[in-house]
This record gives structure tokens, C-alpha cells and sequence, in this order.
């Protein structure tokens, strides 16, 4: 996985399912704060249909925090919310994946988190495909 790929999984993550895996990971590092944990809000952009030109559809709360390990590896974290523990582990997370303990992360936090996203975008799908609507014209022979 790649670094891309976990930084999101983490940021889309639920924060209480964050820490709940970080817990059970049972993990407490030394590291010193580079930004302290803190909570703002950036633009969230769409477009119709997935396709066009984009639009500023809204603004999102978000919590960030930079960490840098004893060994000197620097970590950074955003997550959706407003959870500045959440933040924290996050950056903790990006910066234990960039060393040796990347196999220990990877099993126990973000194997969890992705499987709990796999759920979710599958249920809803299948609420979407539940209401899809199928529309057709019959032929009336007047042509």
C-alpha cells in the first residue's frame, strides 16, 4: 500500500474506530509534536455526475497534526472531524508506516479500517441499487 492510500484510508476513517484500533494495536511510541493537533476546515469540491467542471459544494471540519519519531521519522495526519487525538494517531500511524513496525500497522490498524470502509461502501451501494430506477420507452409504431 502506498503512502497515498494510507493517508486516506485514515482520513476517512471514523475517529472512534481509529482508536479503537490504535488501542488494541497496543502501541505507544516516542515521538515529540511538530504541529500540535489542531481543528479547521477545508473546501470540499464536486462535480455533477462525476463529470464537468467543479464546484465549491461545501466546507468540511478536519483535525491535523505533524509528529517526528526518536529515529526521525516525520509523520502527518488529517482526519474528518474534529477528534485531535484522532489527528494525532493518524500522524503517528504515517510515521511508524515509513519504518520497520510498517508490518504491525498494516495488520492491525489499517487491514481493520480498510475492511470496516469495504462494509461501508458496499452497504451503500446496495442502498443506491435498491432505488435504482430503470426507465424505457415502448414502441408505439407511429414512425
Amino acid at each position: 500500500m502506498e503512502r497515498q492510500e494510507w493517508l486516506g484510508l485514515m482520513a476517512k476513517a471514523d475517529a472512534s474506530e481509529l482508536m479503537g484500533c490504535w488501542v488494541a494495536a497496543n502501541l505507544s511510541p516516542d515521538y515529540t509534536e511538530l504541529r500540535p493537533p489542531e481543528i479547521g476546515s477545508v473546501m470540499v469540491r464536486g462535480r455533477m455526475g462525476g463529470k464537468g467542471n467543479a464546484f465549491n459544494l461545501g466546507e468540511m471540519t478536519v483535525s491535523r497534526c505533524s509528529v517526528q519519531l526518536s529515529c526521525g521519522t516525520v509523520g502527518h495526519g488529517y482526519i474528518r472531524g474534529r477528534s485531535k487525538q484522532a489527528a494525532r494517531h493518524v500522524a503517528l500511524c504515517d510515521a511508524l508506516l515509513q519504518t520497520d513496525d510498517a508490518p504491525t500497522i498494516t495488520s492491525k490498524i489499517l487491514s481493520v479500517l480498510a475492511g470496516k470502509r469495504e462494509a461501508a461502501v458496499a452497504e451503500t451501494a446496495g442502498k443506491a441499487a435498491a432505488t435504482k430506477v430503470d426507465f424505457f420507452t415502448l414502441v408505439r409504431g407511429e414512425d
